[in-house]
């Protein structure tokens, strides 16, 4: 009897079954105790590493589950040898945070280009991935070697699988649990190859902006393209320099700055004290934004606070066409009631 002996699908079996029971039968089951420190994470819950792994022996062909007593937990055993089968075993006990929705269109870019049948866990392209998902998450993928490791990578490609209809024409479903955010992110951009590799490449290019100040997001809905484009977009639109080019250019041309969706005015409804105010949103899709590009003034809007921040309240953002829509439709529901 050995851990050696356990496999990718004798452990998923066990965790299949230890899912299904929940946590205190499944350990009754077993005769183990709860885990104190180090745990399996698969399709986004959390399981006793030892109990999976003496139960996972059991689900070998002509083998019977280990005991407790059988063999030693901890680092240099059991979660050594679950990690080396392509599962998330934290070090230290220490939870790696769930998947965000810029790692989860990243994933689901290389699931797309393989068409469902990615690499295995060392190909260059999973292990391309991975070393990008360490560099997205700066400081907290600092010193763990288990933070979106290839293996964990590729088993976050393999849960696309329940919901891509081309596997489960084979007869197949998939695993059954999983991040619900796995779920909208297929939902937003599996069915536009296009626009997720134009996503995807983006986000690539924008990993710098990773470092920027989080209190930046007051008030913003993220977009659907995910937080480091959302703030690669807020960089933008916040450029001093830009903000007063577009006012001088509203000024020039006909006198006034006013909201291009409602036609709000400051200066009539203020005064001395509302000139010059107003607040400028970049309309150019966010999955377009590269580093170098330069913005030009027919990409920036003028709109005041309320219409700005209805833009951005809800995935998906509002175009300016999509503002208009929203203020007319209110009008005309007035004027019929």
């Amino acid at each position: 009897m050995s851990l050696a002996d356990l496999t990718h699908q004798s452990v998923e079996a066990a965790l299949v079954e230890a899912a299904s029971v929940g946590r205190d039968e499944f350990l009754k089951r077993y005769g183990f105790k709860p885990a104190r420190r180090y745990f399996v994470e698969w399709n986004g819950a959390r399981y006793d590493s030892k109990a999976i792994a003496g139960a996972a022996h059991g689900h070998l062909q002509g083998k019977s589950p280990l005991r407790a007593d059988d063999f030693s937990g901890g680092e240099a055993t059991v979660a050594r040898r679950l990690r080396e089968l392509g599962f998330e075993v934290p070090e230290g006990g220490e939870r790696n945070p769930s998947w965000t929705r810029d790692e989860l269109i990243l994933a689901l870019d290389l699931y797309v280009r393989f068409k469902g049948n990615p690499p295995g866990k060392g190909s260059a392209e999973i292990i391309g991935l991975s070393a990008i998902l360490n560099r997205l998450s700066g400081s907290t993928a600092a010193g763990r070697s288990d933070f979106r490791n290839p293996n964990g990578v590729y088993m976050k490609l393999m849960n696309f699988r329940r919901f891509d209809p081309l596997y489960q024409a084979q007869g197949k479903s998939g695993l059954v649990r999983g991040n619900k955010l796995e779920e909208v992110v297929w939902g937003d951009f599996a069915y536009d190859a296009q626009r997720l590799a134009r996503t995807a490449e983006a986000i690539k290019a924008n990993l710098e902006v990773a470092a920027d100040d989080e209190g930046q997001f007051d008030g913003i809905e993220e977009a659907e393209e995910g937080r480091i484009l959302t703030r690669a977009h807020l960089v933008r639109e916040r450029s001093r320099k830009l903000v007063e080019a577009k006012k001088a250019a509203s000024l020039k041309a006909s006198g006034a700055l006013r909201c291009e969706a409602c036609g709000f005015e400051f200066s009539q409804a203020y005064g001395e004290r509302g000139r010059g105010f107003i607040e400028v949103h970049h309309a150019v899709p966010v999955y377009q934004l590269s580093p170098g590009v330069k913005t030009r003034l027919s990409d920036l809007h003028l709109l005041c606070p309320n219409c700005h921040r209805m833009v951005h309240a809800k995935r998906p953002w509002l175009t300016l066409e999509q503002l208009k829509e929203c203020i007319s439709g209110e009008k005309r529901a007035r004027l019929a009631s």
